[in-house]
Order: C-alpha cells, then structure tokens, then sequence
C-alpha cells in the first residue's frame, strides 16, 4: 500500500527556499513517507490528532496522515528552531 504525498503551499515554498545541499538530504526522507508513514523515530505531536515529525539534521518535516486517503500531507519543513512556532 503506498500513499501519495503532497506538500501544502507554504511546505512547498519552505521547501524550495531551503539550500540545494539540505533539498538533496530532506527529499529521500520525504520520499520514504509514501511506503512507510510512520518510520521509526517519527513523533507524534502532542495537540494534535494526526501531526507528526521527523527529524533530518537540524530541520524538522511535519506533516499529516489521512490513513482513510492514503495520502501524507507534508505541512512544514523548517529549520528545527523555527519548525514550531
């Protein structure tokens, strides 16, 4: 079962504004989400029903599970100071 994964708009451009060296290493971690959505060492956030991340270096992915869809929803990917504010 694989699950499709689309990035929110502003996730998009965070995305994109991140240097081409840190894309290169975020892109195989979010490609992987599509097989496996719940890797091992991914949190679930506190507050929030179905938000979790996963940490790559210093920046955080945060996204959104819709088991009924099969769909991961990446919602920010942000420098691990900025992710959660």
């Amino acid at each position: 079962m694989t699950y499709r994964i689309e990035f929110a708009k502003p996730a998009a451009k965070q995305f994109k504004a991140l240097p081409p060296q840190d894309q290169q290493r975020l892109k195989p971690q979010i490609d992987a989400l599509a097989s496996e959505p719940r890797p091992a060492g991914v949190v679930k956030l506190a507050g929030n029903e179905n938000l979790y991340r996963i940490r790559v270096g210093n920046h955080r992915i945060i996204y959104a599970i819709e088991d009924s869809q099969l769909l991961v929803l990446v919602v920010t990917v942000k420098h691990r100071r900025d992710a959660y504010r």
